[in-house]
């Protein structure tokens, strides 16, 4: 079992740059597959990126390709989802979620057993 904890979200304007964190506990990180997820308003949850458990394989949605980077550092239980060239669409709730094993064709919410709380992404215009 593995506990998700996201940071790094906020304000941020149109072409700005986030750098969000998900930080996982457990002792067999690098043995779980990672996504990130986001959900605005209204809209269903929606897959940005995946990454495999030893950081070698990664997928990205079509729009945030170019703009996105997945990364992990398993000696520090924690992935990172850098943003660049953020648009006011990106905006919305992003949630990093867990699945054992997996690999990166692991792109649909219902593939995923645990969920961080989600940190809030807002970027105006």
């Amino acid at each position: 079992q593995v506990q998700l904890v996201e940071s790094g979200g906020g304000l941020v304007q149109a072409g700005g740059s986030l750098k969000l964190s998900c930080a996982a506990s457990g002792r067999t990180f690098y043995r779980y597959t990672i996504s990130w997820f986001r959900q605005a308003p209204g809209k269903e949850r929606e897959f940005v990126a995946v990454i495999n458990g030893s950081g070698g394989s990664t997928s990205y949605e079509d729009s945030v390709k170019g703009r996105f980077t997945i990364s992990r550092d398993n000696a520090k239980n924690t992935v990172y989802l850098q943003m660049n060239s953020l648009k006011p669409e990106d905006t919305a709730v992003y949630y990093c979620a867990a699945r054992f094993y997996g690999s990166a064709s692991n792109i649909k919410p219902g593939e995923y057993a645990y969920w961080g709380q989600g940190t809030q992404v807002t970027v105006s215009s």
